[in-house]
């Protein structure tokens, strides 16, 4: 079993590569039990979530392919002692005989398989002529978000958000390095309403785009409210969209944004208009005029995590 880094995991993957990886992938198919998610319970301070996400090749189509899993911990404390919230590893192993292939670091991989599932839902939702992404939240996903959807819209400026101001400047720093017009700004109402899309990857449990503040043409892209009890956006917001999900059943079970959403009556589960899979496939269309709101809703999927592992372990043996 060899062992692949987060330097590694960033030299074998580029942006472009692994937004088409995934669209292989989700016309492929594989199959994907719907995760584990476990609450730790801590005396002190925010709960730990674990989540065990199990997904392995669909051997009907494939004879050896592979099995994977990835084990992550979310624990918001850790921003307070500059520590990323998310952490994990993910274990490939041989589809044949079980037998353990490589241990990658699941941080990275998160990163850029979240990042590059939104980019790839962006390549089907966003107008085409998009070129104005807001960046709500400066965590570790915010540079790879802006980098994967400029692989696929012509992004020239950037705008960042975050609760604490100057984590968006150093966000904005580091973007201008990639030759983007990055900036921060403290102003989230008039940066939803300046957004051709829209980008959110926090841990918040309340609404912060707002759906009254969205104009004609706008992609929202939900990334960060993986349980029931977190949301990023507001009814409006979804009740004003055209919404679409990473996988049904994650999105409706976990999904705060489109829990929440489907118990108000904002939204029903109907209304969904397609997952990835679907749009992969040409199953359901994507945007179909340059006036429609657009809403992705991601809560992360095990087939993202096995692709982009076989994608990582093929390139570092080459």
């Amino acid at each position: 079993m060899i062992t692949i880094t987060a330097g590694d995991v960033d030299r074998c993957l580029t942006y472009p590569g692994l937004v088409e990886t995934l669209r292989r992938a989700f016309r492929a198919g594989a199959v994907q039990p719907v995760r584990h998610h476990h609450a730790v319970k801590r005396p002190q301070g925010a709960d730990i979530t674990l989540l065990l996400m199990p997904a392995w090749t669909d051997f009907s189509q494939e004879q050896d392919g592979h099995v994977g899993v990835k084990i992550v911990t979310v624990s918001p404390d850790n921003n307070s002692i500059g520590k990323p919230a998310v952490m994990g590893l993910y274990l490939l192993m041989d589809g044949r005989t079980g037998e353990p292939q490589a241990l990658i670091d699941g941080q990275r991989l998160t990163l850029w398989r979240t990042a590059c599932a939104s980019a790839l839902a962006a390549s089907y939702l966003a107008r085409e002529d998009a070129s104005r992404l807001l960046l709500v939240g400066a965590g570790a996903l915010s540079t790879h978000l802006a980098r994967a959807h400029a692989s696929q819209r012509p992004i020239r400026e950037v705008r960042i958000w975050n609760r604490t101001p100057a984590n968006a400047t150093k966000i904005a720093e580091v973007l201008r390095e990639d030759c983007l017009d990055a900036s921060a700004t403290e102003d989230l109402d008039a940066a939803i309403g300046w957004a051709d899309i829209i980008s959110c990857a926090t841990l918040s449990t309340v609404p912060l785009v707002r759906g009254a503040l969205l104009r004609p043409g706008t992609h929202v892209d939900l990334v960060g409210a993986f349980s029931p009890s977190m949301r990023e956006s507001d009814d409006e917001a979804v009740s004003r969209a055209f919404v679409f999900v990473d996988t049904r059943a994650g999105a409706t079970k976990e999904a705060g944004d489109i829990v929440q959403a489907i118990q108000s009556g904002a939204l029903t589960a109907e209304g969904i208009r397609a997952d990835l899979f679907e749009l992969a496939r040409g199953e359901k269309k994507g945007r179909q005029s340059a006036g429609e709101i657009t809403l992705f809703k991601s809560v992360g999927a095990a087939i993202e995590d096995l692709a982009a592992g076989i994608a990582v372990y093929r390139a570092f043996r080459a």
